[in-house]
């Protein structure tokens, strides 16, 4: 499997294993890494037969006010940004994720904010013969599940999951 990671992490893909295929045909992406998964997808030239999409990064619905502010904070003090940004990642687990922290950087934080998904893209992947699927907690305090949800159902199997946030992890863990 072809994996990418999310913004400011490494190594996180053993959180999906239950959510993802072992197979050299597969493209799966967490977040942000959700983001470069579908371009990878897109641009290959190899076989690839199965896209999973782990909470992807959706911000598209945001102001740009939004996005501004984001960059700010994150300029201002990247470490306590990254901090609260791992918490809000985890919820409403407890899973302490400073062992899969990387560094991000600011132009991955303003790719990942300003990214806007393409339908047209997903609907080209399906057209050849590519299965898509998409998982998302509920309870994301990263990205709004609703909006989210709302957008990828009209062109994938979406799985909204009760009771788990952005790393689809359930809160007894």
């Amino acid at each position: 499997m072809n994996y990418f990671n999310g913004f400011a992490l490494k190594n996180e893909e053993d959180f999906f294993k239950s959510y993802t295929v072992e197979s050299d045909f597969c493209v799966a992406g967490f977040s942000y890494g959700a983001q470069k998964a579908l371009e990878y997808a897109l641009n290959s030239t190899e076989r690839i037969d199965r896209l999973i999409l782990l909470s992807p990064a959706f911000f598209q619905h945001q102001k740009s006010s939004f996005r501004r502010t984001q960059l700010l904070y994150f300029k201002a003090d990247q470490k306590a940004y990254t901090t609260q940004f791992l918490n809000n990642v985890a919820y409403p687990s407890n899973i302490n994720l400073e062992t899969y922290l990387t560094t991000g950087s600011h132009n991955d934080l303003d790719a990942l904010l300003s990214y806007i998904w393409d339908k047209d893209k997903i609907l080209e992947l399906l057209n050849r013969g590519v299965r898509i699927e998409i998982f998302m907690g509920e309870e994301d305090k990263i990205v709004d599940s609703e909006k989210s949800f709302e957008f990828f159902s009209e062109v994938a199997t979406v799985y909204l999951l009760k009771g788990v946030g952005h790393l689809l992890q359930p809160s007894h863990q």
